[in-house]
């Protein structure tokens, strides 16, 4: 296994703002992109925060990222709004979107906002828990630029990793916020297995033949750069575990984030998309306020209840108690803002080629050895 150092989170934040600040991002876009994706590493999602430079820069390189886009509002009503991306990063877009739902939402009860003309996002989570942080109810899904999942019973790739993101707020606790990729694991998480030389478990990625793939590497290079085989859904290839379900949920998180909003389906975009064009990606965000429902503090004290029994149910072992969805991610918040971020040795070198490629500085200075 590949060596890690932990870097703090204010460290990692400098570094990608240095990094965008040289692509040419505004000041003020490349500050809440950067709190983004820190916020992602932050919770243990090391699949979508600063490892993802390394496709922002390939993205870059190719003239497909509009580094400098800023993302605008082309048509809305009381309680929708579709929004065009500019063929920016994801990230601003996503953030000026949800923050529209949360305002629809305190307005008129339920805000849905469509983004078309986008790119990677991040972690769809981030922006779900938004809404729940104001006491509302984040929904969020998303396509991606990468085929890499293959339909039930078939062994071509048709569809990305579509994720679905759902928060809710609570009142003792911190919010239940559900944050899945409609594949069986996230295509970066791949990624995050071979920049580790890790193996991986068995039913994620299947080859051609419709085998499994475990060498980290050769499942990497089969996802990033062939055409056959591929992440399996929710659920694993076939019907008999629900694969069939996972399927059907990437469908519709292509639904609600491509074809709501007039974003691309991937295998016919890539039927003509030259190197330069961008991908196009669409995203989903609804806020859904519980007050138009019932009493606030009804609902806060019924999820806790929810939330406490879930807590209190006996567990296999005593050191793996029963979690609801959102504690991982809140538990690796608090260990990482006290002793930092793991980061590979080699994405630690692929950082410092990025950051000299642009003129920037390379900041990454371990604390320790992880």
């Amino acid at each position: 296994m590949i060596a890690s150092e932990t870097v703090s989170a204010e460290v990692i934040r400098a570094q990608i703002e240095a990094i965008l600040r040289a692509w040419g991002m505004s000041e003020e876009t490349l500050r809440r992109t950067a709190e983004v994706m820190v916020e992602t590493d932050l919770r243990g999602i090391d699949s979508h925060g600063i490892s993802m430079l390394t496709q922002y820069a390939q993205m870059q390189d190719a003239g497909q990222l509009r580094i400098r886009a800023e993302p605008r509002i082309v048509r809305q009503s009381a309680s929708t709004a579709l929004i065009d991306g500019g063929a920016g990063l994801g990230h601003p877009a996503a953030l000026m979107g949800m923050n529209l739902a949360i305002d629809k939402a305190l307005a008129h009860d339920v805000g849905v906002v469509s983004v078309f003309n986008s790119h990677h996002f991040g972690a769809a989570g981030y922006y779900a828990t938004m809404a729940a942080e104001r006491g509302l109810i984040g929904v969020v899904s998303s396509t991606t630029r990468v085929i890499s999942v293959v339909p039930t019973n078939g062994v071509e790739r048709v569809l990305g990793t579509n994720p679905i993101a759902i928060a809710a707020p609570a009142g003792r606790h911190r919010p239940v916020c559900l944050d899945i990729s409609t594949s069986v694991a996230a295509a970066n998480k791949v990624k995050v297995y071979a920049l580790q030389d890790k193996d991986l478990p068995a039913g994620w990625v299947m080859d051609r033949e419709g085998r499994n793939v475990t060498d980290s590497g050769q499942a990497f290079r089969q996802i990033f750069e062939s055409r056959e085989g591929g992440l399996t859904p929710i659920g694993g290839a076939g019907t008999e575990m629900g694969g069939h379900k996972g399927y059907g949920l990437g469908l519709i998180a292509q639904i609600l984030s491509g074809t709501l909003s007039g974003g691309s389906f991937s295998p016919i975009r890539n039927l003509t998309q030259k190197p330069s064009d961008p991908d196009n990606i669409g995203h989903f965000f609804m806020a859904l306020n519980p007050a138009a429902f019932r009493p606030l503090d009804d609902f806060w004290s019924d999820l806790d209840v929810a939330i406490d029994t879930l807590h209190a149910t006996r567990s296999v072992r005593d050191d793996e108690p029963v979690l609801v969805p959102g504690d991982p991610e809140w538990i690796s918040r608090e260990e990482r803002l006290a002793n930092g971020i793991p980061i590979p040795e080699t994405l630690m070198l692929k950082v410092r080629e990025i950051a000299e490629a642009a003129g920037a500085p390379f900041l990454l200075k371990p604390t320790r050895a992880a």
